[in-house]
């Protein structure tokens, strides 16, 4: 099911391992890629290969950990719809059929997994360009509960985002604000704060990005745990986008820090 909503505009991303990625394209139809991820003294990595016929299509991965995924996606059985099937093995309880159904100011999308004890899930979303919102909820069959509940909205206006959503069947709730700072939209300053009702914990992050020149883009973000993060992201050509990143804890000055090298290389 895909679990990203279409109001929820997230302003703080997570900073992830180093990865390198090559991608070839053969056709319009047919797409070959592969991934390289390095984390600690570990590797990783997959093969993945994309088939696209008229309205179809089927995507294929091999990975290192001997997974083989699939899915097949096919548009518009019914008007404005979407559906997906989807199994990874060796694991014959992955099977998932998803239905995605889309409208100029709405979408709904059901899941249901192929096994036993399936779980279902629901999302829906209504709005404008401007104020937005929806909500996801997974049901399990077999114990008759809900494994989880999430709801939000989003209000957005040239210059500012924001967005506050509630989850983890209501104990936490994060509040997201961004704002740009020139009307060239080149500068912009973000902030999220969340807050687990259930340890009354919270977590307040702030950052900022400015676009240096049409190639190139600098990001850093701070949060109340002392973790400090930046980033340089530099187009070395169409679609070829070179990434530099560090981060370390600013409360604990004695642990290594961590960097990362992305090269992201598309024809």
């Amino acid at each position: 099911m895909n679990r990203r909503w279409l109001f929820l505009v997230r302003v703080i991303q997570d900073w992830y391992p180093a990865k390198e990625i090559l991608f070839t394209e053969f056709s319009i139809f047919f797409a070959l890629g592969s991934t390289l991820v390095k984390k600690g003294g570990l590797s990783s990595g997959d093969v993945a290969a994309q088939y696209k016929f008229k309205n179809a299509t089927v995507d294929i991965k091999f990975d290192t950990e001997s997974n083989i995924s699939t899915t097949l996606a096919v548009a518009d059985i019914l008007p404005s719809s979407k559906t997906i099937a989807s199994w990874k093995l060796p694991d014959y309880d992955s099977g998932k059929i998803e239905i995605q159904y889309f409208h100029e100011h709405s979408s709904l999308t059901a899941a249901v997994g192929l096994n036993k004890s399936p779980a279902l899930d629901v999302s829906a979303t209504i709005g404008t360009p401007c104020v937005a919102f929806g909500t996801e909820a997974s049901y399990m069959v077999s114990s008759g509960s809900f494994r989880k509940y999430n709801a939000g909205f989003s209000l957005k206006t040239p210059n500012v985002c924001a967005s506050a959503i509630l989850f983890d069947k209501g104990d936490a709730v994060r509040v997201s604000y961004l704002h740009h700072l020139d009307q060239l939209k080149r500068g912009l300053a973000v902030g999220e704060i969340t807050r687990k009702f259930s340890t009354n914990e919270n977590t307040l992050t702030v950052g900022c990005s400015y676009v240096i020149d049409p190639h190139t883009t600098v990001k850093a973000k701070l949060n109340n745990h002392g973790c400090l993060g930046a980033l340089v992201q530099h187009e070395l050509k169409p679609n070829s986008i070179l990434t530099v990143s560090g981060s370390f804890n600013t409360l604990a000055m004695e642990k290594t820090p961590r960097f990362g090298l992305a090269l992201t290389l598309k024809p």
